[in-house]
């Protein structure tokens, strides 16, 4: 059959629609090859007429399998994911942060307040002659307790950073693990992290104490030119070296902020974990120095709020209630107003360390998202676990 033949099919038109056309005809789509007519799914386009249209290509959103999407954050994102770590997974947060605080605080106020109590009473009780021995005893009994009161509270921190760190890794893909198996993720570092804690306070120590005993030096040094003078120069040192040395320690600070999540995500060592905290930062110094820095103003601010009125009512509260001057019944409500306000500042401060760890931690995630695409690894790592698949742990760069 010719092509003419088969455009002049009996009952057939070019501009019918395919379900229309007759049985039996089967030379359409050579004539339509030989004629260079386009088919359409509405009809037949004419020779040289536009192509039909195309479906648009639809924009994908990245996935979010957990608390943040992959892909590197912007601001409101990290703030938010922030504030969602502590409800979304409250137990090995919340719970850790509030049981590791109120240990602190037990355990320091304990011990400062029983031996000093102790001391005293020895002090009372002693002889003339051996006031002076037992006196200098319970000074430095007293200095030891409250350098162990610091050193438990360094260790507490540690551990809450290294807890926080994990749970915002694991749950970037989904995953909610108890207070236990977090832990138990991180054997092994524990003992790396709570000696960078220890080291890192002990410098800061180490500074602030070399800075006062400056001061004091040119004090006693410019007394013996002229006392006025002295002054002056140990309070122009005060000032402006304060202000240098406050500047230092921040700048040190962000410099150093992501060494815990280097030590328990990359599982470094630790002189490693602080040459890959200081080359992350490169180039983002100023967006991590603001992001912490807004995170640890709000909470300050929130806990000055929350905390001030138990505060007035403590220092007022028994006057007010006992006007008649009952030694018994002001110190019940002197006592009462104390306690009070101490577990106010061990909430408020629980849920400032879990947010300041989990800004951080997000913090380190985005800028290995920005600089190392593990955002992409973190999608492959998602997709494989879905498929059933044995997938290599992320965060370490061997596994890259």
């Amino acid at each position: 059959m010719s092509d003419s033949t088969s455009w002049a099919s009996p009952g057939w038109r070019p501009d019918d629609q395919e379900g229309t056309r007759p049985a039996g005809d089967t030379g359409t789509a050579a004539s339509q090859g030989a004629s260079g007519t386009t088919a359409s799914p509405g009809g037949y386009a004419p020779a040289g007429g536009p192509p039909p249209p195309q479906p648009a290509a639809g924009w994908t959103p990245p996935p979010k399998p957990g608390l943040i999407p992959l892909r590197p954050l912007d601001f409101g994102a990290l703030l938010g994911a922030t504030f969602q770590v502590l409800r979304r997974n409250p137990r090995p947060t919340f719970g850790a942060a509030l049981l590791l605080n109120a240990l602190v605080v037990i355990v320091a106020f304990g011990l400062t307040f029983g031996v000093t109590f102790w001391a005293l009473d020895r002090a009372e009780r002693a002889s003339s002659a051996d006031a002076a021995a037992i006196e200098a005893g319970a000074v430095g009994l007293v200095i030891v307790m409250a350098i162990l009161a610091i050193a438990i509270s360094l260790v507490a921190q540690a551990l809450l950073q290294g807890v926080i760190v994990l749970e915002v890794s694991r749950a970037t893909v989904g995953e909610k693990l108890t207070l236990r198996q977090l832990l138990d993720l991180g054997r092994g570092r524990w003992w790396a992290l709570i000696g960078w804690t220890v080291l890192l306070s002990g410098a800061l120590i180490v500074g602030m104490t070399l800075f006062f005993i400056v001061i004091v030096l040119m004090v006693a040094i410019g007394s013996v030119a002229g006392e006025v003078a002295g002054t002056i120069v140990a309070i122009l040192f005060a000032i402006f070296g304060g202000l240098a040395f406050a500047a230092f320690a921040c700048w040190l600070w962000i410099k150093l902020a992501l060494v815990p999540a280097a030590i328990m995500l990359e599982r470094l060592t630790l002189g490693a974990a602080v040459r890959r905290a200081w080359t992350l930062v490169i180039g983002h110094f100023w967006r991590t120095f603001g992001i912490l820095l807004l995170i640890t103003v709000m909470v300050q601010v929130a806990s000055s709020v929350v905390s001030t009125p138990f505060s007035i009512a403590a220092s007022f509260g028994g006057v007010l209630a006992n006007p008649a001057g009952d030694d018994l019944t002001s110190l019940s409500v002197l006592l009462g107003a104390n306690v009070l306000t101490i577990a106010i500042t061990v909430v408020v401060g629980a849920i400032g360390a879990v947010l300041l760890s989990a800004a951080t931690a997000l913090i380190y995630l985005d800028l290995r998202m920005r600089k190392e695409g593990l955002d992409l690894e973190l999608q492959r790592f998602v997709e494989l676990r879905a498929s059933g698949a044995t997938a290599p742990d992320p965060y370490q760069p061997a596994a890259r």
